[in-house]
């Protein structure tokens, strides 16, 4: 077994990969580019290496630096991770070349699956059905709109060497697939470094499973039984789920070895994954090859008992695979729900900036976290903006979905937009909760998933107002301990008057919504509070950690967690979260909107295209602009019908959050 690896990744599968290296002896090395000097992975390694500045293209794409930092350190393997060299051929060339074992299938399993195209016309050779396509290697635009054409609308564009959702697009009509096509080549090439694209038929309705398979050096090849990886947005997998809902053994018996067929054919060694688009009459076709661990493998981990990365590292080592398939067995139901920077109202635009407070749910053998963040960590525009993995366990997948639920409900994130409430109207839609979904799920439930403005319920109001009044009377308690006078009378906090209890009113806001809470003060630290204008109840408040808050209020005994954040008072109250502002009466401002006439940046990215020419009169929704940020693309359109007067960044260059775009004016 090796002694030292070096991890050639970043985030939570570095994490995870140092995790197991740890629990089997062997020391770990971190790579890091500049904008993660201080990231967890590289705390967590045994030791780290700088390999060049943020930009991916610069650090974790330079296999010569990576290799250096290999030699460097004696590190004897290298984990690739998923994504950035993990399906490169030729950086698994250059490791065997350096003598530098590559934890992954040998360059020519990589080069025969890696591009979408031949790995199809590999499996059509091999009699496993395809979905209907040009996979060859023409890619005139003109041609390949041919193409679609012949193959019949709705079509599917996708980076031969993509993944992740990336330099993929789906196109409806022939008059929309130039601009598709344009904008994939350009996706993937920034993303894997290949513009080539495939074109197939889009299928309706599809369910996407796919087959864990490992073979070891001794021409063994197991399969590790299916996920469910349906639930997506913008192609990208959003809950993951072992085993699949409605499987039948002879199904997956039938899916099992047509992928073990087309691993061995490839000559594969290592973890991979065989992914097919299924139908619920039985019928499936291959999509693709995965070759390497997937973000997903974890539900794979808890339905089998297994470690993955040990497997990986074992038969890295030369060892054979532990367990025949008859070994092998399913044990209960795991989901996985990926929790990221986001913001889902807003088409899932990526949020940077500081975890203010992280508090995932407690870890136990049902629950499991994954991530390579922790509180007061930084999620920037340079990489994918995954905060953390939720797995749960159990016994059956009405079990799991409850656990899930129970965890979603337990998670706070404080200082960047994510998408844990999203996913927590996610599972629990009664199409999920009953395992009657495909691909388009969240587009056929968009009204559930994406509820119009939403009241603050009284008791988040009052329980914001507590905790305010709590945190208050701690810091006067704190300034009347350190006070020469602490045993004054004048020092007390009982709200005592002379003709009467204190009194006083805290005003709070949510967008538009503005409530102010009215308050007594009563005597051994309570509160007589009520919304102004309505009815009060006595109240306490006792505080915990991580700010949860028990709350009496009259007879009604609750738990609630609020985080204060600046002016924000972020509360977090039966599975919801409300970013509450405390609002100063003393402060008079300006008030208002921000001017219009501009169009500003959601978030730091590059400007990749215009779309409009300056001076151009468009209509509402017509695409303004191209911005490229953590490896995607984001179109910016007119707010309404009016005139292009500038444009603020030329293509290539960069831009800082907030910053003006277009300069947008009205038809004169």
């Amino acid at each position: 077994m090796f002694k030292k690896i070096l991890i050639a990744n970043r985030g939570e599968i570095a994490c995870r990969v140092i995790r197991t290296a740890r629990r089997m002896g062997i020391a770990t090395v971190a790579v890091y580019s500049e904008a993660d000097a201080n990231a967890r992975h590289v705390r967590l390694a045994d030791e780290a290496v700088l390999i060049g500045p943020a930009a991916a293209r610069e650090s974790y794409l330079r296999g010569d630096r990576i290799l250096e930092a290999a030699r460097a350190t004696g590190a004897e393997a290298i984990h690739p991770g998923y994504g950035f060299l993990s399906e490169n051929e030729e950086f698994a060339e250059a490791c065997e070349a350096a003598d530098v074992a590559f934890i992954g299938p040998p360059a020519s399993a990589i080069r025969a699956m890696g591009s979408k195209s031949a790995a199809k016309a590999l499996m059509q050779k091999a009699g496993v059905p395809l979905t209907p396509g040009y996979h060859g290697d023409n890619q005139d635009p003109a041609f390949l709109a041919t193409q679609a054409q012949a193959i019949g609308y709705p079509v599917l564009i996708k980076a031969s060497a993509g993944g992740g959702g990336k330099g993929m697009r789906r196109v409806d009509r022939a008059e929309d697939f130039e601009a598709a096509l344009a904008s994939c080549q350009r996706e993937a090439t920034n993303a894997f470094g290949d513009a080539h694209v495939l074109v197939e038929k889009y299928v309706l309705q599809p369910r996407h499973i796919e087959i864990q398979v490992f073979a070891d050096r001794h021409g063994r090849c197991v399969y590790l039984f299916e996920r469910d990886c349906s639930v997506q947005r913008r192609h990208q997998k959003v809950l993951e789920e072992a085993p699949a809902p409605g499987m039948t053994a002879e199904r997956r018996a039938a899916m099992g070895q047509a992928a073990v067929e087309a691993a061995k054919a490839v000559g594969y060694v290592g973890a991979g994954t065989v992914e097919f688009i299924a139908q619920g009459d039985g019928s499936f076709w291959f999509m693709e090859m995965n070759t390497r661990l997937q973000v997903e493998h974890p539900v794979t981990e808890m339905i089998t008992g297994l470690d993955l990365v040990e497997w990986q590292l074992r038969v890295a080592a030369g060892e054979p695979l532990p367990l025949a398939q008859e070994q092998l067995s399913i044990d209960g139901h795991a989901l996985e729900a990926r929790i990221y920077a986001e913001d889902p109202d807003k088409g899932f635009l990526p949020s940077t900036g500081r975890l203010l407070h992280l508090s995932p749910p407690t870890e136990s053998e049902h629950v499991r976290i994954d991530s390579g963040v922790e509180q007061g960590d930084e999620i920037t525009p340079h990489y994918d903006p995954m905060i953390a993995k939720l797995i749960v366990w159990g016994a059956d997948r009405t079990q799991a979905l409850s656990r899930m639920r129970q965890a979603l409900a337990q998670f706070r994130v404080v200082g960047v937009q994510n998408n844990v409430e999203f996913l927590a109207r996610l599972v629990a839609l009664p199409a999920f909760a009953q395992g009657r979904f495909d691909t388009g799920l969240i587009e056929r439930e968009q009204e559930a998933l994406f509820p119009p403005g939403r009241e603050v319920p009284e008791s988040v109001w009052l329980i914001a107002a507590l905790a305010e009044l709590q945190r208050e009377l701690r810091q006067a308690q704190k300034a009347a301990e350190r006070s020469a006078a602490a045993d004054s009378p004048w020092a007390a906090l009982d709200g005592w008057r002379l003709n009467g209890r204190a009194q006083r009113r805290l005003q709070l806001r949510l967008g538009e919504q503005l409530q102010a809470v009215a308050v007594e003060v009563l005597p051994r630290n309570a509160w007589r509070i009520g919304l102004e204008g309505g009815p009060a109840v006595e109240a306490r408040a006792t505080p915990g950690a991580d700010g949860a808050l028990l709350v009496q209020l009259g007879e009604r005994r609750l738990h609630a967690a609020v985080i204060a954040a600046g002016e924000r008072r972020h509360v977090f109250f039966e599975g919801r979260s409300w970013p509450l502002s405390l609002v100063d009466s003393l402060h008079v401002g300006g008030g208002g909107d921000e001017a219009e006439g501009g169009l500003r940046a959601p978030m730091p990215g590059k400007v990749i295209a215009w779309l409009a020419q300056p001076g151009a009169t468009v209509e509402k929704g017509a695409p303004l602009l191209v911005l490229e940020a953590m490896k995607m693309e984001h179109t910016i359109t007119a707010p309404r019908q009016g005139v292009v007067k500038a444009f603020r960044y030329a293509p290539g260059e960069q831009v800082a959050d907030g910053a003006e775009l277009v300069e947008f004016g009205e038809q004169s």
